[in-house]
């Protein structure tokens, strides 16, 4: 859980930690992780945490909370249920905003958490201040390490490269300089490697 990291009430913390991935694992979605198929959003959520933790191994239990729910049981809100416009697009995302952070609210609630502690969770999932909050900092940066270890392989499959350059250089600027030294550092295939250093002469 990270080095010398003890929550307020462990039970109450690990009890919230299941109900979460208890939920994730609904997900009829499966994504292949060390050599399995597992329900999509459970390992995301999993890997998620994995990056806010090296981040910031001295994340607070809001922070880790946030972290583990922010996709919760995302598949509920599917991108069809918007038009297929980029408006659509943007009404879906703020509706999942919305979604997530009211079903993490509801878990927190169950497991005994403080009002306080509760806005505070859904305050990251939202990412209400993150220009100013380094936590909501640190899990945007997470989001993006997510994305660009896991999905951007997959996704430059399918997408012509020009939109893909341009998806690249919006998360890089998305991001924070630590953010952005750790996706230095992530062991890309020599394509994707490629297509981000073509992005990156844009946005230097």
């Amino acid at each position: 859980m990270g080095a010398n990291f003890e929550p307020g009430e462990r039970m109450r913390f690990e009890a919230a930690l299941r109900l979460f991935d208890e939920a994730n694992a609904h997900d009829p979605t499966t994504t292949m992780w060390n050599g399995a198929p597992y329900p999509h959003e459970l390992v995301y959520a999993q890997w998620l945490t994995d990056w806010v933790l090296r981040l910031c191994p001295q994340a607070s239990e809001e922070l880790r909370l946030a972290a583990r729910c922010q996709h919760l049981c995302r598949w509920q809100v599917p991108r069809q249920s918007y038009p297929m416009t980029r408006a659509g697009y943007l009404q879906w995302r703020e509706c999942l905003k919305r979604f997530h952070a009211e079903k993490a609210g509801q878990i927190l609630s169950e497991t005994g958490y403080p009002p306080e502690t509760i806005a505070r969770v859904q305050s990251l999932n939202r990412k209400t201040d993150l220009a100013g909050d380094g936590e909501t900092r640190v899990l945007e940066d997470a989001l993006c390490l997510v994305f660009l270890e896991h999905q951007f392989a997959v996704l430059a499959r399918k997408t012509p490269e020009e939109k893909m350059l341009g998806v690249l250089q919006k998360t890089w600027k998305k991001m924070s300089p630590a953010g952005q030294q750790a996706a230095r550092s992530l062991p890309l295939g020599q394509k994707e490697k490629a297509l981000l250093d073509q992005a990156l002469k844009s946005v230097q």
